[in-house]
């Protein structure tokens, strides 16, 4: 890593951001086209929101911004990262305490039957759900309470969607979009496996480990603790630049200020072996002011934690609408910032030599698998025709 006083020396390419977006671009633009690549990053360590660190006392391995799950289904996505970490087998379950009991989620059979007091079939889970989400009379859901409705019936919704949502967002659910509840899977087997997807697994040495391989490459330099802002004339339009940072920030907030979502972490080292028996507890019921609670023993149980001994790390999880100062995490995306997103995608089209990308740069919502896959089309379509072949570098703007 480079101090903030790096060289004066112009690299071939710019990288504003080191998460998996920007380390994607860097690592292509580095091992593939011989490219020197400079990448600036505001905060003192590399990786962004994916960054993981030893906790001290228990040697427990707490993912700093929140827990991350890695899984794709895309071949061509796990290929690459699997050149830089080895996976565990591990696959994500999550439980819900709801008025005094524990449910699996996503909602699957056990779930349906656990609340409902019941032994139904799949066919017969399937039957209840269908009238319950019959309120719709068939029409299409245009909106995040309808799209949850069709999916598990207004009972369902009420108890585990409803008020965690609101908890989540502080946005009207019928202002959000059927997107969000989208990834959701619903499930009228027992499987309570949270992600569908064909490959799933944790870095078998961690987030950060992974993270520094992909930026160890001596066409790479990283100056840490450096805000692009207060460097950029030195960059723009004298070399190219790929912008992950927030959109509106990188344009004064010209067209007024995007809403995004922030997470508050209550972190505490308890004085108990096991606290809650899973990695993630969420609490839907609206009297509990967190979202939910991580666990970060359980994401890699074949770890030896003799260390930590009687002790557990846990994470409270609180969220609320990002401020002046804040770290934005997610995108509110209501219509009113999907309006004043249009005029972003405008400006960005016409700055010459700049790239937008990642969950802040086009303000997406973006798992890391989605943010790799994107890296790795930016490089293929705009940025190895750049410096290969001579191909103008142009902006399709943010959301690409």
């Amino acid at each position: 890593m480079s101090s903030p006083h790096s060289s004066d020396q112009l690299p071939d390419l710019l990288v504003v951001g080191s998460g998996f977006f920007g380390l994607t671009i860097a690592e292509r633009c580095a091992a593939d086209l011989g490219l020197k690549v400079r990448i600036l990053e505001r905060r003192s360590h590399l990786g962004g929101n994916a960054y993981s660190e030893r906790e001290e006392q228990t040697g427990i391995e707490v993912h700093r911004y929140g827990a991350h799950l890695f899984h794709t289904s895309n071949a061509t996505v796990w290929e690459y990262v699997n050149r830089f970490t080895a996976f565990t087998g591990y696959q994500h379950r999550v439980y819900s305490t709801h008025r005094g009991q524990v449910y699996p989620l996503p909602i699957n059979l056990g779930t349906i039957n656990q609340f409902f007091d019941a032994a139904y079939s799949p066919a017969e889970a399937r039957a209840l759900i269908a009238e319950q989400a019959a309120e719709l009379g068939g029409k299409e859901p245009e909106n995040f309470v309808e799209k949850g409705v069709s999916l598990i019936g207004r009972p369902l919704y009420e108890a585990f969607i409803a008020h965690y949502t609101a908890k989540q967002w502080q946005t009207d659910p019928e202002k959000l979009s059927a997107d969000i509840i989208s990834r959701l899977p619903v499930r009228y087997t027992y499987d309570n496996r949270y992600f569908n997807d064909t490959y799933e697994g944790l870095p078998v040495d961690g987030y950060t480990a992974w993270l520094e391989r992909m930026a160890d490459h001596p066409n790479i330099e990283v100056v840490l603790d450096t805000d692009f802002f207060t460097v950029a004339e030195q960059y723009k339009g004298r070399v190219p630049i790929v912008y992950t940072g927030p959109v509106d920030e990188y344009f004064g907030y010209a067209e007024g200020r995007l809403a995004w979502r922030t997470l508050d972490f209550e972190e505490e080292v308890v004085d108990v072996e096991d606290f809650q028996g899973c990695p993630v507890m969420n609490y839907p019921d609206p009297e509990v002011p967190y979202t939910r609670i991580h666990e970060f023993k359980h994401f890699h149980p074949e770890r030896d934690h003799a260390r930590a001994g009687e002790k557990t790390v846990i994470m409270r999880e609180y969220s609320r609408f990002a401020e002046e100062g804040d770290e934005p995490y997610y995108p509110v995306n209501t219509p009113e910032d999907r309006a004043t997103l249009l005029k972003y995608r405008d400006l960005a089209k016409a700055e010459p030599m700049v790239l937008f990308g990642g969950r802040l740069g086009t303000y997406q919502y973006l798992d890391m698998h989605m943010a790799i896959a994107s890296a790795l089309s930016m490089f293929e379509n705009r940025l190895r025709p750049h410096f290969r072949d001579g191909a103008a570098l142009t902006s399709g703007g943010v959301a690409e």
